[in-house]
């Protein structure tokens, strides 16, 4: 329930903002040194927040479906490839995490290079794996891009929570004669679930980012990313249009980071109780 007040007061002081900007700013932006460092605030740039919940109602063209509709319906589309792709790179960040923790020479080797990885552009990656031309449908390229970056923040977190456990507790799963697996299983895994969870709301967040840029730089159909493409198209003669599409690319995001939070609960209550019986 805070947590929901907590959102609430952010989107609250976020509309405040954008508002009061509109109110005060200039409608040509501000200029220094010959370089804007405020938007503009004129309609065409900024349109009321009003203005943007209005266009949601109306039809997207002359005797079409409304704006909402037609946007829900691409965050659906977009929701499904950001799954794939969550599901695939929380999957490689676990298998890599629990090898580089098991192995030091695989941790010293390999680190680096998954550090490395997100040093490259999604914009310049995004058509290579496009000209791959691998017998798969379209939409499996963008759940691809969206694993690249969902791996990265679920490899350094699990990684960091597997090596979490007091050496006390490592020394005394090793009395009992328990193997690797085992250890894994009943110490550093429950003790890595504070670590695993804020990893996975990052990667969840990350692969909705590169689910989007991988639509608009392959151009896959029926998703939010190439929405906001087709709707910038008309940003002159209709801006708050634009504005719809953004509103819902920014609320998936929110969705799957509050889909991960609901995996929270139970895995955590089962942490504590396992801490209780530990004691």
């Amino acid at each position: 329930m805070r947590r929901a007040l907590y959102v609430l007061i952010g989107v609250a002081v976020c509309a405040v903002l954008w508002e009061g900007y509109k109110l005060v700013g200039s409608p040509d932006g501000a200029v220094l040194l010959g370089v804007r460092v405020l938007p503009r605030a004129d309609d065409l740039s900024m349109p009321h927040l009003w203005t943007v919940v209005e266009r949601l109602g109306r039809p997207e063209l002359t005797g079409g479906r409304p704006v909402w509709i037609v946007v829900v319906n691409a965050c659906l589309f977009t929701l499904g490839i950001t799954a794939a792709g969550f599901a695939i790179g929380a999957l490689v960040g676990l298998v890599l995490a629990a090898l580089m923790q098991r192995f030091r020479i695989v941790e010293r080797g390999l680190l680096p290079y998954v550090i490395l990885s997100q040093t490259v552009p999604l914009v310049a990656l995004a058509p290579l794996v496009a000209g791959w031309n691998v017998l798969w449908p379209g939409w499996m390229t963008v759940a691809l891009i969206a694993a690249y970056l969902a791996f990265f923040p679920v490899a350094v977190g699990m990684l960091r929570g597997l090596q979490s456990p007091a050496p006390a507790g490592v020394e005394l799963m090793r009395s009992y004669a328990s193997g690797w697996w085992r250890t894994l299983v009943k110490l550093r895994f429950p003790a890595s679930l504070p670590y695993l969870f804020p990893a996975l709301r990052l990667a969840g967040a990350a692969a909705v980012v590169g689910a989007v840029v991988g639509e608009i730089s392959t151009g896959t159909r029926g998703g939010i990313g190439r929405l906001i493409i087709e709707y910038s198209r008309e940003a002159t003669s209709d801006p708050a249009k634009v504005y719809t599409a953004m509103l819902g690319a920014a609320l998936l995001g929110l969705l799957v980071a509050g889909l991960v939070s609901l995996l929270e609960l139970p895995l955590m209550r089962h942490r504590r109780h396992v801490e209780v019986v530990t004691l």
